[in-house]
């Protein structure tokens, strides 16, 4: 056996004997030789002239090369349906991680599947795969904490144009109507927020009411952490009125101070008939993809008459 290294390592020539050489199969237009060295180990060179290998050795390459193909192929399908799968099971593993309160008859930690606003936001997420974790808190903690990225996100809630700098604010399920309440047999009236000006207005800390009673600076208000409180200050006559819920007024009362459901009454008309929105903190991450997920199942609940089902359920 002799060998010649030229120049250029890509023009090697082998000179051996034909009783030497094993033709390995060819590819492309090289041909692929194993010979036996004086040490008895077998060597790999490519010839570099064109080979045309006869029938057989030909369909032994085509038949291992698609083989080779339909290989590679059943793993890529494999790992693309392992990835789908792993993909759907990564939305369930991570719930949506929400701060809310005790507003009832909206949404509570002893109501009936935590009340209707509970279970809107619960079916809308898993109408797109997500599961919800609540924590039940102050209001002005649940605002803060959310604002922080210490929750993905907070409800429910009224909407301000403020909201948009800290929040992705949801599209609106239904509220009710945002009223004064007042002691019942006090004459009060009013067309316009100016004619409140000789009352003190009880108001809960960190609550969004309406644009233009909020900025009303000329009113005389009085922060309270909760409505129960609010109400215990009308009743004492440390505030002529208190803005809340009609519904969740009345409510309050009825559960924490009974005796005094007649001696409550509401000054028409509404300050607003106010919707409901869910708040995705803008610290959280993707946060986009999950105001996303959201938004996708209110409308399925909405258009298929899921919705409507809850209200009804929860008695509005």
């Amino acid at each position: 056996m002799d060998l010649i290294y030229p120049k250029k390592k890509s023009a090697l020539r082998v000179f051996v004997t034909l009783s030497d050489v094993i033709i390995d199969k060819p590819i492309n237009h090289y041909c692929f030789f194993k010979f036996k060295s004086s040490g008895g180990f077998f060597r790999h060179f490519k010839y570099s002239k064109r080979f045309i290998p006869d029938s057989q050795t030909l369909q032994e390459h085509n038949s291992e090369k698609g083989n080779f193909i339909m290989k590679k192929t059943y793993q890529l399908i494999l790992v693309i349906l392992i990835l789908l799968v792993l993909s759907g099971f990564a939305h369930a593993a991570q719930p949506i991680k929400l701060a809310t309160l005790d507003w009832e008859p909206y949404i509570g930690q002893t109501l009936p599947d935590n009340g209707y606003v509970a279970e809107v936001i619960r079916e809308a997420f898993k109408r797109s795969g997500y599961e919800i974790q609540m924590d039940f808190l102050p209001w002005a903690r649940v605002v803060k904490m959310a604002r922080e990225g210490k929750y993905d996100g907070y409800f429910p809630e009224y909407y301000s144009d403020e909201l948009q700098k800290d929040f992705k604010v949801s599209s609106s399920f239904p509220g009710g109507p945002l009223v004064f309440f007042k002691r019942k047999g006090e004459e009060i009236h009013y067309g316009s927020l100016s004619d409140l000006k000789p009352y003190f207005i009880g108001v809960v800390r960190g609550y969004i009411n309406t644009r233009e009673f909020d900025e009303a600076d000329y009113l005389k208000k009085d922060e309270a952490t909760d409505d129960l409180t609010n109400f215990k200050k009308l009743l004492k006559k440390r505030v002529d009125l208190i803005v809340a819920d009609k519904f969740v007024g009345y409510d309050t009362v009825r559960k924490n101070l009974p005796d005094a459901v007649e001696q409550i009454d509401v000054v028409n008309p509404p300050l607003e008939i106010k919707d409901l929105f869910l708040c995705i903190s803008k610290k959280t991450p993707d946060a986009q993809i999950k105001l996303e997920a959201l938004e996708k199942g209110l409308a399925e609940i909405k258009s298929d008459g899921t919705l409507e089902r809850i209200l009804k359920k929860h008695g509005f």
